[in-house]
């Protein structure tokens, strides 16, 4: 198993002096790193229907770049060039066990936080030109070596080249270089500029990167959950209302009742707080069908327990959890279940590494994982 060595860094310390401030380079952070995947089966994972996957190719004499959108035939890697290109493959943890089993490395950050797990396969001169990202990402060598340099602050104001497909920072200064090894893993925190380039062939880098929704995102996201659940009945009203000179004019009457609408939601933290679960544990790719062929029942989940079997988590589902007013939430790829204070230590451990503990209503427990498994969150492992 692969497991993240911080050296002399604690993650309190970590979070303090470098999370979304400053990058940070850490020689053999995996010092005995067992590549999750294959490059022939990273190659295998991009010639599939479902996975999201795209090719860069650059031409280092004329610097121009091209893009080509995955899913790619088997023939088309013979016929790439031998150098400058890279295979990008998204959220390989969606699809390999040991991928996940990697993110989990990073649970001194909130599980809800991560995104997936990025893995690209590069020759030599193999790049994605010089970007930022607007979240945060554990870059970690996993085979051959590649030259990482960083460099200044970005953000949507910052010049791009128009003639390329892909965001590229043609102003670009490089203040810090190193050229990583398996098991060496660089730190980026959001719109630092960065610019990776492959020396010699075979050179595979796991990006781990991390969900930070914009305030766009949030907003529109949150005002829709609420309005999907508000009476049209509710309307703006003001008993209260006096004379105006101008009767054109919006007073800063109105808008404190508009305000007044506003907190009135905001401020409930019951309704926050479901909304956040769901929004942060929404599937990636919410087309991708999960479920089993046929459905389970509690009755079978029972016998199947007893009799030995196991579960195990489908790969790329998102999970959290809280406590609330009544007890506490699971939130499994945007849906919601309730449950009693006593169920606490049972979603815990649903959304966490490690056995379940059903407690002592296991009828309950039974109920929830009967749904769970109808959802595509959990699976037999004498079926997965």
């Amino acid at each position: 198993m692969n497991i993240l060595n911080l050296g002399d860094l604690t993650p309190e310390r970590f979070l303090a002096e470098y999370w979304q401030k400053k990058p940070l380079l850490i020689r053999q952070a995996f010092p005995d790193l067992e590549p999750v995947i294959e490059a022939d089966d990273l190659a295998g994972l991009a010639c599939e229907e479902d996975v999201e996957a795209r090719i860069v190719l650059q031409d280092p004499a004329s610097d121009h770049w091209e893009l080509q959108q995955g899913p790619f035939e088997e023939e088309y890697f013979g016929q790439l060039p031998p150098s400058h290109w890279t295979l990008l493959v998204q959220a390989v943890d969606h699809w390999v066990p040991e991928a996940a089993e990697l993110m989990a490395q990073f649970d001194f950050i909130p599980r809800w936080r991560l995104d997936d797990l990025m893995v690209s396969y590069a020759v030599d001169g193999g790049g994605v030109g010089p970007h930022y990202d607007n979240y945060d990402v554990f870059l970690i060598q996993a085979a051959g070596q590649r030259r990482w340099e960083v460099g200044g602050e970005f953000n949507s104001d910052s010049p791009k080249r128009s003639d390329a497909p892909v965001m590229i920072l043609p102003e670009w200064e490089a203040e810090q270089s190193w050229v990583l090894e398996p098991g060496d893993m660089l730190y980026v925190p959001p719109r630092l500029g960065h610019s990776g380039i492959a020396v010699g062939d075979g050179c595979m880098t796991y990006s781990v990167g991390f969900r930070a929704p914009s305030h766009g995102e949030i907003m529109r996201n949150f005002t829709d959950f609420v309005g999907e659940r508000l009476s049209n009945e509710l309307r703006y009203s003001d008993p209260d209302l006096k004379p105006q000179a101008n009767s054109t004019q919006i007073g800063d009457d109105a808008l404190a009742r508009v305000r007044g609408i506003l907190n009135q939601y905001i401020n409930d933290d019951a309704l926050l707080g479901e909304w956040f679960g769901r929004c942060m544990t929404e599937p990636k790719y919410p087309d991708l069908d999960q479920q089993p062929e046929e459905p389970v029942s509690a009755a079978n989940l029972r016998t199947y327990l007893e009799s030995g079997g196991t579960l195990s988590r489908t790969e790329g589902a998102r999970l959290a959890w809280r406590r609330s007013s009544n007890g506490c939430e699971l939130f499994a790829d945007g849906i919601r279940y309730a449950g009693t204070e006593a169920q606490e230590p049972l979603f815990s451990g649903i959304c966490n590494s490690g056995g379940l503990e059903l407690g002592e209503d296991i009828d309950a427990a039974l109920e929830l994982l009967t749904q769970l498994i109808n959802q595509g969150i959990f699976y037999a492992d004498d079926q997965g």
